[in-house]
């Protein structure tokens, strides 16, 4: 049985898609089967792992409307070595499609159900909003990883997702849960974010993640060279992190 998470947070730039394409190729070096699906339409996590989202035939938006099948659109990254089930701006017509379908906020869920036993660790990379794609991700999930920045401002959002977990949760999918919180672009010379940190770990416990993904160029400089991080330098201390990081995940859900 796979274990499907959600990386996602409300307010942007805060380091999902980075995570979720690092996370993936950490999984996959560490020997797990692992797929990653790219749910938001700007298709980041697609041209991360080093797939051109304008030659794609089929995609996550095919998936979604009942056009293709998981098996159909799943290609493997060549630079990652696990697979990703692809995105393009076509995403962004399917919140208007799928209104009128049934089972709307199930659809990646029934999707998937018949390729379970393919995968260990499916990671989901949501826009940031709560949008119908979010929501397929959500409903999909047996939980929610978190990447956020300690600073004051990501403090605020957090509590709305929180809430929002809750209400998925509560009305259409019992089995979600919040998996962790994983601190990112961190910097340790500033005072506020080791402040931040310390209250989230006051208050979260030990929900927070003891990886923490310091800021590094050379997670930055990957994805324009379509490779995760861990693949382009796996020296780099954001790389570490993130390998860390994959191997605290797959002792975590031993526990779930």
């Amino acid at each position: 049985m796979a274990r499907i998470f959600c990386v996602a947070n409300q307010k942007g730039g805060v380091g999902k898609t980075t995570t979720c394409v690092n996370l993936a190729a950490a999984l996959h070096l560490a020997g797990q089967r692992t797929l990653l699906i790219d749910l938001d339409p700007q298709g980041n996590a697609t041209m991360g792992s080093g797939i051109d989202k304008r030659t794609i035939a089929k995609s996550v938006y095919h998936v979604l409307v009942g056009l293709a099948t998981l098996d159909e659109a799943r290609v493997a990254s060549p630079s990652g070595g696990y697979d990703v089930l692809p995105a393009n701006r076509d995403l962004a017509g399917a919140e208007v499609e799928l209104v009128d379908l049934e089972r709307r906020e199930n659809r990646l869920r029934d999707a998937f159900r018949q390729f379970d036993a393919d995968y260990d660790f499916v990671l989901v990379d949501c826009p940031p909003s709560l949008s119908m794609l979010t929501l397929n991700g959500l409903c999909a999930a047996d939980g929610v990883v978190i990447p956020m920045q300690c600073e004051y401002y990501a403090l605020e959002g957090l509590s709305d997702l929180v809430n929002t977990i809750k209400k998925v949760h509560a009305n259409l999918n019992r089995e979600l849960k919040i998996i962790g919180l994983l601190r990112v672009m961190f910097d340790a010379r500033m005072t506020l974010q080791q402040q931040v940190s310390a209250q989230l770990e006051s208050h979260f416990g030990d929900k927070v993640f003891d990886a923490i993904v310091p800021r590094n160029v050379r997670l930055a400089e990957a994805p324009s060279h379509g490779m995760p991080g861990v693949v382009f330098d796996r020296g780099a201390k954001g790389a570490q992190a993130y390998m860390a990081f994959a191997k605290e995940m797959i002792e975590r859900v031993k526990t779930l």
